[in-house]
């Protein structure tokens, strides 16, 4: 493609990555350049809160009888250049008309998903493989990398990354120097952007260096691990291992290693069907691992937590972070922490109920960084040694034992769909009692029978298609 006067850049990202940034910058390194130059911005949420669209647009000094008159916002159809800080952003840069056969998108590949995404009652993430192809089919050429695992790697933020993929690219005829001098002219954390500048540079010239990959445990490093990896390899067919040593490592994790024996108890009883138990090891973990306030408590207040929240946030080792959460625990909830006895004498009184709602009728925003909230949820996440008595894990042992019963005596095609049911209940709180409760539905009519493999599973999808429930009643009444 020939060039031509006119330059347009559109810049689409999140907020907080650094977008502004980056247009300035541009901005910046056209204007040292001879170039008239000029930066506006767009905040939209129609992804998530903080979705901008950044546009520059640049045109020689002095090639022109009059001042030029520059767009505030890019048209579809007439933009050369698309930096999009996560792939989702490159795809709704797509849809806009913003890349075309004349358009350079340099776009990052990793995900920030969406509230709709992490909210969906199944898997509701978006489909990452479309939006690459879209890009190799609809730009003139597509510079795809994973920049947040490069910013991570030298430290530094999106908007480095992306500004030394622009340069890496070629596509503007400014050399390396001019972007590193408008890099230093912002006067900011120079050094650190320098480096993701540099990264971003040597990956759109393919010399960038390969992501590494964390190395994955393949198995708990205690005795008592080894024995029930052991038992993995002896009892399990070897499609199911590799879900298992992870059931294993989580539910030592949630409880101890006489509950992760538990665990394969159940599986080694549900047959020698490679099927069959690939699935059930995947699911019975996430049943036994069940979120209840001990759970949660103990997530809240780990030493790792607080770290990847420190470094989510870039601070540095002499700053103080404060961490603020919003936690709502029901009554059901406080009660089914208590012993069995306790829990289900409170929650079977009408009197006792009425009285004790209205202290848990609203949320609270709790401090987890202080001193007074972090020994309250570590007492409670302690609670975890006597687990076993509570209500809720009687409870939550007795469905399990019932879906796997239910499993057992099915044909094996059968029993698989209704281990897959389990991707039904999750989470905690309403949340819960909506999958738990679509999960009794399918159950139920399971139960009455003339139900195949594929019923289940078309009532299951039904299940996974809205809160509210009306695909499944539809799918019931059909």
């Amino acid at each position: 493609m020939a060039r031509r006067e006119r330059i347009t850049i559109a810049v689409l990202g999140l907020g907080g990555q650094g977008g502004g940034v980056l247009a300035d910058w541009i901005v910046q390194l056209g204007e040292a350049n001879n170039y008239v130059a000029q930066g506006t911005s767009v905040p939209g949420v129609a992804q998530r809160t903080g979705a901008t669209v950044y546009y520059i647009e640049m045109f020689p000094a002095g090639c022109a009888s009059a001042p030029p008159v520059l767009a505030l916002m890019p048209v579809p159809g007439d933009v050369d250049v698309v930096l999009a800080s996560e792939l989702m952003e490159a795809g709704r840069a797509i849809l806009r008309g913003f890349v075309s056969k004349d358009t350079l998108l340099i776009g990052s590949t990793h995900r920030v998903y969406a509230i709709d995404e992490k909210s969906a009652m199944g898997d509701g993430r978006a489909s990452g493989e479309r939006i690459l192809a879209a890009a190799q089919e609809r730009a003139r050429r597509f510079i795809g990398f994973d920049m947040d695992d490069a910013a991570a790697r030298t430290g530094s933020v999106i908007s480095s990354i992306m500004f030394g993929a622009l340069a890496g690219s070629g596509v503007l005829p400014f050399p390396r120097a001019a972007f590193e001098d408008a890099i230093r002219a912002g006067g900011k954390a120079i050094e650190t952007n320098l480096q993701g500048f540099a990264a971003g540079f040597d990956a759109a010239q393919g010399k960038g260096e390969a992501p590494q990959e964390t190395p994955r445990a393949i198995a708990p490093t205690t005795a008592a691990g080894r024995a029930l990896l052991a038992r993995i390899e002896a009892n399990l067919p070897r499609e199911a291992h590799d879900f298992a040593v992870e059931g294993v490592k989580r539910l030592m994790d949630y409880q101890d290693a006489s509950y992760a024996a538990l665990y394969l108890d159940r599986l080694e009883a549900l047959g020698t069907d490679p099927a069959l138990l690939t699935e059930a090891a995947r699911h019975l973990a996430l049943w036994m691992s069940y979120e209840d306030t001990i759970r949660v408590a103990g997530l809240k207040v780990r030493a790792s937590r607080f770290a990847r929240v420190r470094a989510e946030v870039k601070a540095k080792d002499d700053q103080i972070v404060e961490l603020t959460e919003y936690m709502h625990p029901r009554l059901e909830e406080v009660c089914e922490t208590l012993p069995a006895p306790i829990g289900r004498r409170i929650l079977a009184s009408p009197w006792l109920t009425r009285r004790l709602k209205p202290l848990f009728a609203k949320g609270r925003h709790v401090e987890t960084t202080s001193l007074r909230w972090f020994l309250m949820l570590s007492l409670l996440a302690g609670w975890r040694r006597w687990r076993r008595g509570t209500l809720r894990y009687r409870i939550e042992q007795a469905r399990i034992e019932a879906w796997l019963a239910l499993a057992r005596a099915a044909a094996p095609d059968v029993a698989v769909e209704i281990v897959k049911c389990q991707r039904l209940i999750k989470g905690y709180g309403d949340t819960f009692e909506r999958g738990l409760g679509n999960y009794e539905r399918i159950v139920e009519r399971y139960r009455k029978g003339n139900l195949a493999a594929a019923d289940i599973a078309r009532l299951r999808e039904a299940a996974l298609a809205d809160e509210e429930g009306q695909a499944l009643d539809q799918a019931l009444a059909s």
